[in-house]
């Protein structure tokens, strides 16, 4: 319209007075009308458009955030997990390190019993080389002195005599089989040994037993000091302080009270009247000192046996009554008092002693033979008339 409108500028045509109408009026408002309606719609959808625009960089933000904060998650999250690796790791190494000590230290102990083994297993060997070296003099030498140290445990552990007396007799004929001259003395130490022992008194340890089972047998026909219901009573011993008239009475007493009292006559003060059952624990008290006289005689305890006897007597005269069986239980019991049930057995352990030093006792019989020498030795022998 404008290209129109310059053309009609530059061609001026004649001027036409036309009359105007309400249609032309129209005609122009409505193009006016048209590009203002365009201009706003256009700028209504650029409003849209620039709206959707800033709500989709909205959401593209809020998603950036949301990567961020997720990252920061997955961030912190290989943090811990590296710091787990880092754990793991020193733990790893510690545990490495442990068990190479540990594998250290066991080296070092299984090399030292290797090394005690291999010494040991050394020392065997030169043990058995020694042994095989040995001649057979050497072995009943060693035979001879095993035989005497037996003698010497027999004797001063058990106090048996015969078993030591064998032993010694046995080793003495080792030593003399062996032919060495060294053993000169350690013969002669066991022949003084042996007449030690044929001198040492031995205790009848099982006739004394016998004798001790007697008296608890005996225990029961002993009469108990104190007065005591009994079955059996037992007839008054004569006194002659009594009259005729006393014994009479006496006899009448006794047989009304038969079967329920025991009657006897003693010059100690009666204090109490027994009960059958402490009447019996006073036997059975008696019968228990006597068991442990048994036991020391059994263990060979010479103190133990003495104060034994001694509390037996002791408690014989305070609880039974004084008459022709507790005297004579008394003299068994004195009778046990000098048993001596251990003696004092000899020193066999002289010629152990001087086995042990055999090779001392070898250098002494090779000074005195080179001091000593034999006579044909001493001088060079004279040729005979038939080598002359």
């Amino acid at each position: 319209m404008a290209e129109v409108i310059e053309e009609q500028q530059e061609n001026p045509a004649p001027v036409v007075v036309v009359k105007k109408s309400h249609a032309g009026l129209w005609i122009g408002i409505t193009p006016i009308v048209l590009v203002i309606a365009l201009a706003g719609a256009g700028f209504f959808f650029f409003q849209q458009l620039r709206f959707s625009q800033d709500t989709e960089n909205n959401q593209d933000n809020l998603k950036l955030l949301e990567l961020d904060k997720e990252l920061n998650g997955l961030r912190e999250q290989l943090n811990g997990v590296q710091t787990q690796i880092a754990n793991v790791n020193a733990e790893m190494t510690g545990k490495d390190n442990h068990f190479n000590e540990t594998l250290a230290d066991f080296s070092k102990l299984h090399e030292e019993r290797l090394n005690t083994a291999r010494k040991e297993l050394e020392a065997s060997i030169v043990a058995l080389q020694r042994q095989l070296g040995k001649t057979r003099g050497d072995w009943l030498l060693a035979d001879a002195e095993y035989l005497l140290t037996v003698a010497n445990q027999r004797l001063h552990l058990v106090g048996d005599v015969t078993t030591t007396r064998e032993a010694l007799e046995a080793a003495d004929q080792r030593l003399r089989e062996s032919g060495d001259a060294a053993v000169f003395k350690v013969r002669e130490q066991i022949a003084k040994e042996i007449a030690l022992l044929n001198g040492a008194t031995v205790p009848d340890i099982v006739g004394i037993y016998s004798g001790i089972q007697h008296l608890q047998d005996a225990v029961e026909s002993l009469s108990v000091f104190l007065p005591h219901a009994g079955k059996q009573p037992e007839k008054p011993e004569p006194n002659s302080d009594l009259s005729e008239h006393g014994h009479e009475i006496l006899n009448t007493v006794a047989k009304q009270l038969e079967g329920y009292v025991v009657l006897r006559h003693t010059e100690q003060p009666v204090n109490a009247i027994l009960t059958p059952e402490e009447a019996h624990f006073i036997k059975q008290q008696l019968k228990v000192r006597l068991e442990m006289i048994e036991i020391a005689l059994v263990q060979q305890n010479d103190t133990l046996f003495s104060s034994s006897i001694a509390d037996a007597k002791q408690w014989l005269k305070k609880n039974f009554a004084e008459n022709q069986q507790t005297d004579k239980f008394l003299a068994e019991l004195d009778k046990l008092a000098n048993v001596q049930i251990r003696s004092q057995y000899p020193d066999v352990s002289g010629s152990l002693k001087l086995l042990k030093d055999i090779s001392k006792l070898r250098i002494e019989s090779d000074k005195a033979v080179l001091n000593n020498p034999p006579a044909e030795t001493a001088s060079p022998a004279t040729p005979s008339a038939g080598q002359q």
